[in-house]
């Protein structure tokens, strides 16, 4: 089955864009995944093909009208998922991303300007997602890195199944650290455990390594590690410390 990507956007010429190179571009010419893009202008119904309007209740910019929105939007409805990019929405996981990977596709809204009409969403089956607390020029750079992150997970896109299994995200932790040949570079050392050939203490060497990267660089993600990994009988939340 094509895993199939419908993107609406003022600038279709943004796509595949990166994502016609390296993997993600191997696995399109392979046909397993499709690149849609779909002009929202071609929806609009005034001679001046006007998407936006000045927002009601002023201030700057311009607002992304909701009738010429849906219409694109309606236009190409066939049951997938249908997400927004926008930083009002919910933040972006590696779970999202592997549901989204195991479905058929997505339909992806790219926003411009200050954003959507809020009508849009209350009649429209729309899932807004964020990809990170930062602003961008419009929501395509977005639709390229959540479209890279499912297709890398589609079957026969990596080159082994298993290769994605202990990265960042996959496990609650952050990915171990990693080294490669010349053994001594500028006086630093592979550490010695990963060139015992003991299987078992190298991998108990990089669940450390894990934990320790996580505990430090992203607090968030080893509390909510913490919070799935140790529970009571009962269901509750307990920490470590309180065994």
């Amino acid at each position: 089955m094509t895993f199939a990507a419908t993107i609406l956007t003022l600038y279709p010429e943004m796509f595949p864009g990166p994502l016609g190179t390296s993997l993600a571009g191997r696995a399109l010419g392979e046909g397993r995944w499709s690149c849609s893009p779909v002009q929202i202008r071609d929806f609009a119904t005034d001679k001046h093909k006007s998407v936006d309007d000045t927002p009601a209740g002023g201030g700057a910019g311009m607002v992304l009208r909701a009738d010429v929105v849906a219409s694109a939007i309606d236009s190409v409805a066939d049951g997938r998922p249908a997400l927004a990019m926008t930083p009002r929405g919910k933040p972006l996981t590696q779970e999202r991303v592997r549901e989204l990977a195991q479905g058929p596709g997505v339909t992806i809204l790219c926003g411009r300007f200050e954003g959507f009409d809020e009508r849009l969403f209350e009649a429209r089956d729309i899932e807004e997602v964020s990809i990170g607390d930062y602003i961008l020029s419009g929501g395509e750079m977005g639709a390229l890195v959540l479209l890279d992150a499912c297709i890398r997970l589609l079957p026969g896109v990596m080159g082994a199944a298993s290769s994605g299994d202990d990265e960042s995200f996959e496990t609650g932790l952050l990915e171990y650290p990693h080294y490669t040949r010349p053994q001594i570079w500028e006086g630093r050392t592979i550490p010695q455990v990963l060139r015992s050939g003991d299987h078992a203490k190298i991998a108990a060497w990089r669940k450390r390594r894990a934990e320790i990267d996580t505990r430090s660089r992203r607090p968030d993600l080893w509390e909510r590690h913490e919070g799935v990994r140790v529970q009571s009988p009962s269901g509750a939340q307990r920490h470590e410390d309180e065994t």
